[in-house]
C-alpha cells in the first residue's frame, strides 16, 4: 500500500483516508462487527457495505431536515467523502425505552418507556471503556464546553425527534442510539461517523423483533438479514 492509500484512521468498522481536498477526507466501511468494547468480534460479509448506504440514506434525510451533518458524497459501495472535522470526544446516547446497559445497570426491564427521551454522555476512550461523564466532567475534562454540551444535547434531541418518526414510517422503534460530533474548520459542529444498525437499537414496531447489532452481541443470528431488511425499508420510504 503506499504512503498515500495508508489511512489517516482506523476504527472498529471504518477507515479514514485523506483525498486531493484537504477539507475533505473518504470514509470506507468496514465488514468487521466488534461488541463489548472489541472483546466480541467477527466478519460479516457486505457488512460496510449495508451500513455505508443506511448511513447515505439516514444522513440525506436528516440534512433535508435541517440537520447538519458532514456528509459530503457518495463515492461508491463502501465509501463516502465527509467533512474533514475534529471528533468531539464526548459521545452522545439517546434513550427512549430501556435496554442495553442502561438496563442492566439500572435493573430496569428492557422495553420499559421513559416519560421522556433520556440523553447520556460518555467519554469517547476505548482504554477506559467509554466511560459515562456528565456536563462538569467534559468542562473538567477539556472535551467540550458547557454552551457545547447544551447544544450537543439540544441537537441530539432534535436528531430523535426526526429519526423516531422516520423509522416509525418504515415500520421500525429506534430504542435507543449513539451518535458523534466534530468540528469543522468553520468552527461548527456538526453530526458525524455514522447512523446505521452498528449504532442504533431498532426494533420491529409490530414483532418487537430486533433489527440491529444487538443481533451480534446477543448471538441471535441472522445479521445481516436483519441489516438488509433495515435498508430495505429505509429504501422505499425514500422513494
Amino acid at each position: 500500500m503506499s504512503p498515500a492509500m495508508e489511512p489517516l484512521y482506523e476504527g472498529k468498522a471504518k477507515k479514514l483516508f485523506a483525498t486531493d481536498d484537504p477539507d475533505v477526507l473518504r470514509m470506507e466501511y468496514k465488514d468487521d462487527a466488534t461488541a463489548f468494547n472489541a472483546l466480541k468480534k467477527a466478519q460479516f460479509e457486505n457488512k460496510g457495505k449495508l451500513n455505508k448506504a443506511i448511513t447515505l440514506l439516514m444522513y440525506q434525510m436528516l440534512e433535508e431536515k435541517g440537520v447538519p451533518t458532514h456528509l459530503v458524497a457518495d463515492v461508491d459501495e463502501v465509501n463516502l467523502h465527509v467533512k474533514k472535522v475534529e471528533i468531539l470526544m464526548v459521545e452522545v446516547i439517546v434513550r427512549n425505552l430501556a435496554a442495553g446497559s442502561f438496563s442492566k445497570r439500572m435493573g430496569v426491564e428492557e422495553g420499559a418507556e421513559f416519560q421522556t427521551p433520556i440523553v447520556e454522555f460518555s467519554y469517547k476512550s476505548d482504554d477506559l471503556g467509554d466511560p459515562l461523564i456528565n456536563d462538569d466532567y467534559a468542562r473538567e475534562l477539556g472535551l467540550a464546553t458547557p454552551e457545547e454540551c447544551a447544544f450537543l444535547k439540544k441537537q441530539a434531541l432534535i436528531i430523535n425527534d426526526v429519526m423516531t418518526e422516520f423509522f416509525l414510517e418504515c415500520g421500525m422503534k429506534l430504542v435507543d442510539f449513539k451518535i458523534e460530533f466534530g468540528r469543522g474548520s468553520d468552527g461548527k459542529i456538526v453530526l458525524a461517523d455514522e447512523v446505521s444498525p452498528d449504532t442504533c437499537r431498532l426494533w420491529d414496531a409490530t414483532t418487537g423483533e430486533k433489527m440491529d447489532k444487538d443481533r451480534f452481541r446477543q448471538d441471535l443470528g441472522g445479521v445481516m438479514e436483519s441489516y438488509e431488511e433495515v435498508l430495505k425499508r429505509l429504501s422505499e420510504a425514500r422513494r
